[in-house]
């Protein structure tokens, strides 16, 4: 690969940190979930826990902007998959469905309320009406309800919390968030609507029963080292243990924006959320403090996924075209309602073409990191697995890669090319792509691989997720069984596509105001920079 640092602008090199690796070409993604090591594994009875995840909002199953529907979570279809009722995670049913605001649910509201078209003559009516919506919501997660610690016994087996990276995984408890809420000044507040301390209220529903002996509050993985020593001595407690964390240790650029490498603190909970994207340097620090308490889980076999390219998802709009034939890189990204001969640099968030090359070029970095974990781990005759998610987001990429051929890396069809989606997502009309979500009156008319927020996967994008990790456990051995628990499945298994569809929302029944709504938030965006001004004030 070729080393772009020359080619960069001396500001960019300035605020571009020396360990990070700049190259013209994403790293080469890896086919082999094995990396060409065998291991034999000693099977003996089978793991009472057959399923057990640590991650973020992905494994979480974040979606539209809330954690909600987590029966529809990656974890929650393969236990599915195979059989296995037992698999235990947290539930956020609530006034407008979930933490911290549903964007699907919202439409639906708006499209109740106001049909499929909201003119600017109901503008008004419109933003009393959010405002009750928002008010209610507030009301139940803050003082209501949803206020009160959830009473479970048992450790869930999905351990994921939506908006953390490594260090909260590796440090955070139900305890801190407790008290984190218990400190803060939380109250009614007209302007400010959102639920306040949102991510510790979900984690606290996760981790609230994640406990030791002496009632000690547990981080997830010493909560899935409890569940691994539920074994006996020759049968490990966890058959299948997925460790699917480090994309928050980038994607606060693109929520914000805005590139500030971690620094100093960047290890310590309390200061380091100024830091939106992390050092090499550090993120392999944090990833060695993570893979040696993983090292020390009873589990029969791990999968351990890369990070993603985050600049890829449509949250972060490519504007106009590419900056040269044959890059995969625009000269903007920002917000996807704000058109092209809209876009103003000196008014509107954005990132440069420079700075997505380097977010992409640390990533790439943080994934040979996660590579070499697992390829020490199989050395030793662990029986670890990588989970390609990098190279699968690239190889779904529309306007990156797939419109765009010219801007295929050299490896492009040694690793199969382009994704083949399933027959049954084929079939849809339009093909879902990776584009930002977008509905009318007439259903879907753009993307439906990632949900209404443009970050996080759409049911059907998660199902394309659950295959790739299906394809590795069958690959190390694990059974399958019909819904009976008892019935072997045999042959290669497919999930459920046909199923997925009809629970996916968004696309069985895709809200038909979504084109309205983003054309009245360009408009504004337009004439009063909202979009600018919002994410100035809460970053």
């Amino acid at each position: 690969m070729t080393n772009l640092t020359a080619s960069q602008s001396l500001s960019e090199e300035r605020k571009t940190p020396s360990d990070v690796q700049v190259l013209f070409e994403a790293r080469k993604p890896i086919v082999d979930p094995t990396l060409g090591i065998p291991v034999n594994v000693k099977k003996v009875g089978t793991p009472q826990h057959r399923l057990v995840t640590i991650g973020d909002s992905i494994t979480h199953g974040f979606q539209s902007g809330a954690i909600f529907n987590t029966r529809l979570s990656y974890p929650a279809i393969i236990a599915r998959e195979m059989g296995w009722n037992q698999l235990r995670y947290p539930t956020y049913d609530s006034p407008g469905d979930g933490l911290p605001l549903n964007l699907e649910s919202l439409a639906r509201n708006l499209q109740q309320q106001f049909g499929d078209n909201i003119n600017f003559s109901e503008f008004v009516s419109a933003v009393l009406f959010l405002r009750k919506y928002l008010d209610a919501i507030e009301d139940y997660w803050e003082r209501g309800e949803g206020s009160l610690l959830p009473i479970q016994r048992e450790i869930n087996h999905n351990l994921s919390v939506y908006g953390w990276d490594l260090r909260n995984t590796l440090s955070r408890n139900a305890d801190i968030c407790i008290e984190v809420i218990r400190n803060s000044s939380s109250r009614d507040d007209f302007f400010q609507q959102i639920v306040d301390n949102h991510n510790d209220r979900a984690a606290i529903r996760v981790l609230n029963s994640a406990r030791d002996t002496n009632a000690k509050a547990l981080t997830p993985l010493q909560a899935a080292a409890v569940l691994g020593a539920e074994g006996t001595e020759e049968t490990e407690g966890i058959e299948t243990l997925i460790v699917f964390i480090g994309a928050n240790n980038a994607l606060g650029s693109i929520l914000t924006f805005n590139v500030v490498w971690s620094d100093t603190g960047y290890d310590d909970m309390t200061v380091n959320d100024k830091y939106t994207v992390w050092r090499p340097i550090h993120f392999k620090a944090e990833l060695d403090l993570v893979v040696a308490e993983v090292r020390r889980i009873r589990a029969r076999h791990v999968i351990i996924g890369t990070v993603p390219h985050v600049t890829i998802v449509p949250f972060a709009r490519g504007v106009d075209r590419k900056v040269t034939q044959g890059s995969r890189y625009f000269p903007y990204y920002t917000l996807p309602w704000i058109e092209d001969e809209d876009f103003d640099p000196d008014k509107h968030p954005h990132l440069t073409e420079d700075e997505a090359r380097a977010i992409d070029s640390a990533i790439d970095q943080y994934n040979e990191y996660i590579t070499d974990a697992v390829r020490q781990a199989r050395t030793e005759g662990r029986d670890w697995y990588l989970l390609e998610t990098c190279g699968l987001l690239d190889r779904l990429a529309s306007r990156r890669y797939l419109e765009d051929p010219t801007a295929r890396p050299s490896w492009w069809e040694e690793v199969g090319g382009e994704y083949e989606l399933p027959p049954e997502l084929k079939a849809l009309s339009p093909v879902p792509n990776s584009r930002f979500f977008i509905s009318g009156p007439n259903g879907r008319t753009q993307g439906g691989l990632f949900s209404m927020d443009g970050i996080h996967p759409t049911t059907i994008g998660y199902g394309i997720l659950t295959q790739e990790i299906i394809k590795i456990m069958q690959l190390a051995g694990i059974k399958f069984y019909e819904n009976d628990g008892q019935t072997e499945r045999t042959g290669d298994i497919k999930v459920d596509f046909r199923r997925l569809i009809a629970e996916d929302t968004l696309i069985s029944q895709p809200p038909r105001n979504l084109a309205n709504i983003l054309d009245i938030i360009g408009e504004l965006d337009k004439r009063f920079n909202i979009a600018g001004l919002l994410l100035r004030r809460n970053y």
